[in-house]
């Protein structure tokens, strides 16, 4: 899965002999931040230790893994047709959801903007908000709930990926917005433009390929998502995935699992192929669909201009794309037209549905097992968080040109890297699970082997994106690459490493919380019980969860702002 990074402001240019900001010269705010970041290691440390996690349900689950095999081939696999259909069914899902947050995304990035935002702080502060709840909020509780309300199928999906996607695409467009050349812009208001006019002519153009850039990517994300949204009922490849493994029949559950990763596979491709044609981004390889279409997909040599005159051939790939979208969103509506409930007692199901979750309260008597829940929930995200950096930090030195001892190691590490981002965490829990039974470890060890992936990654390229003077001023003086690597690779490296392992720790506490969604430990399991017997209970602890997943997102903004 290839990272979207938002747009970065211009630096202004350092003066000749200032030092380069690194962490080898450390400030008060850099202490600051090593002890907070201290604080968390200790946390985690106390995490694994607490949750018992070893290696000795791992031997039992490889003891295990030969019973499996025996119950799990050979496949049942579905019939050609009923494969299209599910998975027809799944990238509408994924092309309606995306598409409803998009539409969402654009005004809450406007007011999110500090150069559009048109009440000043406080609407900015709005639009922000918007996106920070979004984004803690997990989709596949959102899903549960309009559950509730529209029954199960395809449309609760839709909606909860297009609510929770609002915070990734609200805030990368917003980024992208404050950004742009203000020259078009403040031209439109000399000649009298309306706020409309001065957006879509001067702002919007510029803002297009990243806009792109972060849908095609999202889209990749809530493909993935699909899986677990099947465990709580929407439908599709999911739904049928989760139905086989829950009932044990994994000779027929197991395909819809492979079906679900070409699929993935197959979108990327499609995915990287629409960016380098449209946008002019060779791919870069360092995805499984970037590997391959990187073979096949030649880059386009000039980025969008959608105003340029006359019909180049880059607004000619422009209009092509946006017909190719109209079709695509049609004929997504035309497939869930046909799974669509009834909406003639809409109304009437929202009051009830509002009757039951409020106002929402947990039974007094439940509070010590809820916060233990929670805890757990947090001791899983912390613990496998600390693991994941632990296998990445190997994988991610590996796989950097500048460190890995020859091309051919580097290569290897890469490719470990691409195949690791194709495998859902979530789905690899649940074969976990299976595997070593009930309990934490199962969750630990895949949100860890599946964090290796974005988290090796990301510290690959930011080894290879230092500074290389200070690396070849050692190299001159006879260093060995040990003493190059720890006095100026890993230096200058370290506060962006430090800004992706905080990510990876936002994104574990998120993911940590819908393992008990698919038979983990934790609060998930506590929420899916809730949902089914006590609405009022379930709210409560979706309200407790959008707060606890807001207070890590807020100390890992903290200590990234420390390390800037």
């Amino acid at each position: 899965m290839t990272a979207i990074a938002p747009p970065r402001a211009s630096a202004p240019a350092t003066p000749p002999g200032a030092p380069r900001r690194t962490l080898a010269r450390p400030s008060g705010r850099v202490l600051t931040a090593a002890a907070l970041l201290l604080g968390l290691g200790v946390a985690a440390i106390w995490s694994i230790v607490d949750l018992e996690v070893g290696l000795n349900q791992l031997e039992r689950g490889l003891a295990n893994a030969g019973r499996f095999l025996q119950r799990t081939v050979p496949f049942e696999w579905p019939s050609l047709g009923d494969v299209l259909w599910l998975s027809a069914m799944t990238l509408a899902i994924v092309v309606l959801g995306t598409l409803l947050a998009t539409v969402i995304s654009i005004p809450v990035a406007y007011l999110s903007a500090a150069n559009t935002s048109p009440g000043g702080l406080v609407t900015r502060l709005l639009g922000r908000l918007i996106g920070i709840v979004s984004r803690a909020t997990p989709d596949a509780f959102l899903a549960l709930a309009f559950a509730m309300i529209i029954a199960q199928g395809a449309l609760p999906g839709i909606l909860a990926l297009g609510l929770h996607s609002v915070g990734m695409i609200s805030k990368l467009t917003a980024d992208a917005i404050e950004q742009i050349d203000e020259g078009p812009r403040l031209a439109l208001r000399a000649a009298g433009a309306t706020k409309a006019q001065e957006f879509w002519g001067g702002i919007w153009p510029q803002i297009l390929p990243s806009v792109i850039a972060t849908v095609l990517h999202r889209a990749d994300i809530n493909l993935r998502a699909t899986v677990v949204l099947g465990f709580v009922g929407v439908a599709g490849l999911g739904l049928e995935l989760s139905l086989g493994l829950k009932s044990l029949n994994y000779r027929e559950g197991i395909p819809y699992a492979i079906i679900m990763f070409a699929l993935c596979i197959v979108f990327e491709i499609i995915a990287t192929s629409v960016r380098s044609t449209l946008l002019g981004v060779r791919p870069s390889g360092r995805s499984l669909g970037g590997l391959l279409a990187r073979r096949t997909v030649p880059a386009a040599p000039v980025a969008v201009d959608p105003l340029k005159q006359p019909w180049t051939p880059e607004r000619r790939r422009l209009a092509g794309f946006s017909r190719s979208s109209i079709v695509v969103i049609i004929g997504a509506l035309a497939v869930i037209s046909t799974s669509l409930p009834n909406f003639s007692l809409f109304w009437q199901n929202i009051g009830i549905a509002l009757n039951r979750m409020l106002p929402p309260q947990i039974d007094e008597a439940k509070w010590g097992s809820v916060a233990e829940d929670f805890l757990i929930t947090i001791q899983v995200g912390l613990a496998a968080t600390l693991v994941g950096v632990i296998l990445s930090a190997v994988f991610g030195v590996f796989a950097a040109r500048n460190v890995a001892p020859n091309p051919t190691v580097r290569g290897i590490f890469r490719l470990l890297l691409v195949v690791n981002r194709g495998i859902p965490e979530l789905l690899l829990a649940f074969f976990l699970i299976i595997l070593t039974g009930l309990g934490a470890t199962a969750g630990v060890v895949a949100l860890a082997i599946g964090g290796i992936g974005l988290l090796g990654k990301l510290v690959a390229d930011s080894l290879e994106e230092v500074d290389p003077g200070p690396e070849r001023a050692l190299r001159a003086t006879g260093a060995t690459r040990a003493q190059i690597f720890f006095a100026a690779t890993l230096p200058q490296a370290a506060p962006a490493i430090v800004g992706h392992v905080l990510y990876l720790l936002d994104t574990n506490v998120r993911a940590s919380s819908l393992l008990g969604v698919i038979g983990g430990a934790g609060i998930g399991f506590t929420i899916l019980q809730a949902s089914r017997i006590n609405h009022q209970e379930m709210l409560a602890l979706l309200i407790i969860m959008v707060f606890v997943v807001l207070a890590i997102e807020a100390l890992s903004s903290l200590i990234r702002s420390l390390v800037k």
